[in-house]
Order: structure tokens, then sequence, then C-alpha cells
């Protein structure tokens, strides 16, 4: 690859300006990696990182059109040669289905769709899973309602996107839980609005929460991990279905890492990935729920624990030689702000005690956001967060008040409105 002359020298260029972000703009930045980081309003806690050299920002528009958009910037400021690196599922998609186009400026830190496509469609997911023998949960994807006859006995379920492609309700909450077939009906029906009918997945319903949840991480090379490290998600937020972990330590999860290196090796996987696995008490077996093909949200924990994973990637990206690293059990990663309403919600329901909770921050401990040598990302998390709720709720005040005054206009209340994001 030429490195077009007068360039930076080689750096990185984050696409997404989340905690994800935050974490591979500091991993980087430490080891004295330029990271630029693309964001998108709202979206914005690792540009004010001192870390983050350079912020540009992320457009809407077709993935063709935001492939167009990278290889100008790489063009227009000379990032010939910088590692791309994904923070949520769509952008890791977007950079593997397009990996021919963009490698011809940057180096992208996904693998090619053949693999990706099997982490980012959990209907391929659970397939993969069935050929290698790996305990999943019972999943349904049915057609019509008809299909959801086949649930009957198997209360309670959960509903939940196959893939999130689109930000709607549905692919924002973790799961939608179902305790009996009418509201499996009523859930159902909702989640056809948002999304086509075949990537809506009916699944068991594994009982406990964050404490019974386990990932399995690694940097891999052809199926092979590099650097793995096993943690448990102690707590979460929302308690029942989190959209996030709030507490997680490192454990040794022996019973993870066989199955976890069986469905890696299938795929001859490279990169970066989190397979999480739930214990199952009924029947005493951890069962995969996820693939995640990119950075996870607790990744700063992994750097605490021994495991730099951004770094390593990129070290590996430059075809410098990677250690193989273990990392090592009893670090803790703590996201204060989703934490303490997540401790309150188990003190209340009986499944926590105060000593507990205090005990629980015994080090070594990492905080998700403060940081000594970056102090930004954490004094501002809060007022960004109250902003962006403010302004939420005075747009929905706005929105409200503009269709009051249309009923009071024309008389009636208005038709549904088509939403523009979905398919035709």
């Amino acid at each position: 690859m030429k490195i077009a002359g007068g360039a930076n020298r080689l750096g990185a260029l984050v696409i997404g300006g989340s905690i994800r972000g935050l974490s591979i703009a500091r991993s980087l930045g430490r080891h004295g990696v330029p990271v630029w980081v693309t964001a998108a309003r709202g979206d914005r806690l690792a540009t004010l990182s001192r870390y983050t050299r350079r912020t540009l920002p992320w457009i809407t528009g077709s993935p063709e059109e935001q492939v167009g958009y990278l290889l100008r910037q790489a063009r227009d400021h000379h990032l010939d040669g910088w590692a791309l690196f994904p923070t949520v599922d769509r952008s890791a998609a977007l950079l593997s289905r397009f990996r021919r186009e963009l490698a011809t400026r940057f180096r992208v830190t996904t693998p090619d769709w053949d693999v990706l496509r099997w982490a980012y469609d959990k209907r391929l997911t659970y397939q993969l899973a069935a050929q290698e023998s790996i305990d999943h949960p019972w999943t349904l994807c049915p057609a019509s309602e008809a299909d959801l006859e086949a649930v009957d006995g198997r209360f309670p379920v959960i509903l939940k996107p196959a893939v999130k492609a689109d930000s709607n309700q549905f692919t924002a909450d973790k799961a939608w839980p179902a305790e009996n077939r009418d509201r499996l009906l009523a859930r159902y029906r909702e989640a056809r609005a948002l999304v086509p009918p075949e990537l809506i997945l009916v699944q068991d319903m594994i009982p406990g929460g964050g404490e019974a949840q386990f990932s399995f991480t690694a940097l891999c090379s052809e199926g092979r991990p590099i650097a793995s490290l096993t943690a448990r998600r102690t707590r979460q937020y929302p308690i029942d279905f989190g959209r996030g972990s709030s507490f997680v330590e490192t454990v040794e999860v022996p019973e993870i890492e066989a199955p976890a290196h069986r469905l890696l090796a299938a795929i001859h996987y490279t990169g970066l990935v989190e397979l999480e696995f739930k214990y199952d008490r009924r029947d005493r077996r951890y069962k995969l729920l996820d693939f995640n093909a990119r950075i996870w949200t607790w990744s700063s924990l992994c750097c605490r624990a021994g495991v730099d994973y951004p770094y390593l990637l990129w070290r590996m990206m430059l075809g410098n030689r990677v250690p193989e690293i273990r990392g090592r059990a009893g670090v803790r990663w703590v996201r204060m702000l989703a934490d303490v309403p997540a401790a309150f919600q188990e003190l209340v329901r009986g499944r926590l005690r105060v000593a507990d909770y205090v005990r629980s921050f015994r080090g070594p401990l990492e905080f998700a956001l403060s940081a000594a040598d970056d102090p930004w990302p954490g004094v501002l998390d809060v007022p960004i967060r109250a902003h962006a709720f403010t302004t939420k709720i005075l747009a929905h005040a706005r929105n409200l008040a503009g269709t009051a005054n249309w009923t009071h206009a024309r008389g009636r209340a208005p038709g549904p409105k088509l939403d523009e994001s979905l398919p035709r």
C-alpha cells in the first residue's frame, strides 16, 4: 500500500464517538498512535478525549455514499495506510462489505463479509452454533403469526432482531419479553411495524440477569485466538435485559472457551471478537447468545487486565508480531452512571446487599470514563446526557403541540405516518 507524500504518519480512523470509540482512542493514543474520530450528533464522547487529534462529521446516506466519504477523507487528508476501526454492528458490516474498495486506501480491521456475516446475522450465528454442536437457546424465526403456534408451552420467551441495520425501539432494546401467547402476539405485531418479519426472532428466555452472562473475548488470526480473556457481566442496566453492562469483572470460565474456539476456527475468524454466553441453571449449560465482531463497551477492562485489544489489533494490522497473551482474573470495570441505578434496583429486589455492593469495588478497578490522564470525557458525560435528554423532551413536546394544533385545525386526528427508514 502506497503512503501518499506528505501524509500523516500512520494512524487510526475510528467510526463512531461512543464509549467504544473512546476506549480505542485512549488505547492507541497512549501508545502515540494518531487517532481521528468520525462522530454523529449525540455520539461525541470520544471526541472529548485528549487522544482524539481530530474529529470528522459522520454522514447519513447509503452505504455507497459513506464509503465514498471515507475514501475522500483519505485522499483529502492523506490518510493512506491508516487503520479503520468500527464501533457498532452497522459500521463493522459497512467496512466488511466494502472491504475491497476501502483497502485501496485503508487497513480494514474487520474480516471479509463471508466471515463477518456469521456474526452480523443472528440467524446465521445460531445455524453455525448448531453445526458446531455449541449450546444455544431454542430459537424460532416466524414468517407469520401462524408460525407462533410453535411457541406454545415454551413461555416465557423473548423477541429480538436478527440484525440491527436500522435504528428503532426494537433494535435499540436488548429484548422484548413475552410471558404468554397474548403478549407474544402483541409484541410480534409491534416488531413487524418496525422491521421486516424475517428479521424477528423468538427465543427461549434463559432465567437470570447479568450475573449469569459471560463473555469470551479474543484477538484472532485465521480462527486461532492469540490474545484472550473471559469475563462476567455482574451487573447491567436495565437489570433484566440490559442495554449495556454497568459492572464487569474478569473471571476464569473454562466451560465457554472450548465452544468459542470451535466456532472461531470453523469460519477462520480474524480480528476482535466478543462471544456472549449465558448460564442456564435449568440444565447447567452455557448457551451462546451473541457474536460481536467489533469492540465492546467494557474493552478498557481488558487493557487493565493485561490485554490491550485495540493496540494489539493495530500491531497485527501493521504486520508486527503479536505475543500470545492471557488476561488475568479479578479485575473490575464500572460505569457509575448506570451502575448506581442498577444496584438500587438489585437492592430493592433483595438480590444484592449493601455490603456486597461496596465490596465489589475493591481493586484493581477500571472506571469506564474517568481517567487521570484524560479527564474530560468523565467530567462532561453527565452534562452531555442531561442536555441530550432535555433536547429530546422538548422536541417531543413540540411534536405533541404540533399534532394538537393540526388536529384542532382539521377537526380530526391525523392518520399513521409512514416511517421513511423502513424498507418498501
